[in-house]
């Protein structure tokens, strides 16, 4: 894959998953921030754009074992986001929230930044468990049934939201706001960089927020970059046939 600072963002991660990790290291956004050239994308972070190469040492060989979600059909691309990066959200969540809380309770006089985190992160939990019920119950198992309809060459059934473009844009809004929280969290811990002081809880805690936010960037690449344009081009394709056979 050849990659240069006009490169952009989510095409490189959907190109090579492994370029996730160049970005996330620098604090780029490649799920929500994804339609950026590199080269933006560095002046935004103001980091240097030597990220070229990093990503090209990363991305240069190719790498049977990464994966290629492209590839994927439509329902396994769906039963992973659902069995990985929800059930991670659902796992930690609980953890994440206690955890925030007693740092603001014990920390907060001296640290008083831990307030807001305690504060975003709960805003964090109730944004996703509602996102996800309605990925989980609505979009999702429309987006199946596109798939479905398109191999069989016929028609989905209708829906009460019209085109999949009004829950898919919910969604993308709701991914913007959970992740405009955790990259707050990010800005005001500075880095996750623990203090001198720090305790064992509040050095687990920062490595469980940065953890978060790597797996929703992750998360949300999958469902922006890959399943939603191509519940899109379903839905496209769909309504070419239905106008062809009327």
């Amino acid at each position: 894959m050849h990659i240069t600072g006009e490169s952009m963002v989510g095409e490189l991660v959907v190109g090579d998953f492994r370029a996730a990790a160049v970005f996330h290291e620098h604090g780029i956004d490649f799920c929500c921030g994804g339609k950026r050239s590199v080269t933006e994308a560095c002046r935004t972070r103001r980091v240097d754009p030597g990220v070229v190469s990093a990503l090209t040492a990363a991305c240069g060989q190719p790498d049977p074992s990464a994966p290629r979600f492209t590839e994927w059909e439509t329902e396994r691309l769906i039963q992973f986001v659902v069995d990985t990066h929800h059930a991670y959200v659902r796992r930690v969540l609980p953890v994440l929230l206690a955890h925030t809380r007693k740092l603001e309770a014990v920390h907060g006089t001296r640290h008083p930044e831990l307030h807001e985190v305690a504060q975003l992160t709960q805003f964090v939990a109730d944004e996703m468990t509602s996102h996800m019920a309605k990925e989980e119950r609505v979009l999702f198992p429309y987006i199946v049934l596109l798939a479905e309809a398109a191999r069989a060459g016929g028609v989905a059934p209708r829906t009460p939201f019209g085109s999949v473009d009004n829950p898919i844009r919910m969604m993308e809004e709701e991914h913007e706001a959970a992740g405009a929280a955790t990259a707050r969290i990010r800005e005001i811990t500075g880095g996750y960089s623990m203090p001198a002081e720090a305790c064992t809880t509040y050095r687990v805690c920062l490595q469980e927020l940065e953890a978060f936010e790597r797996d929703l960037h992750a998360h949300v690449h999958i469902e922006n970059n890959v399943l939603f344009p191509r519940a899109r081009t379903l839905e496209s394709a769909q309504i070419v046939r239905a106008t062809v056979t009327t």
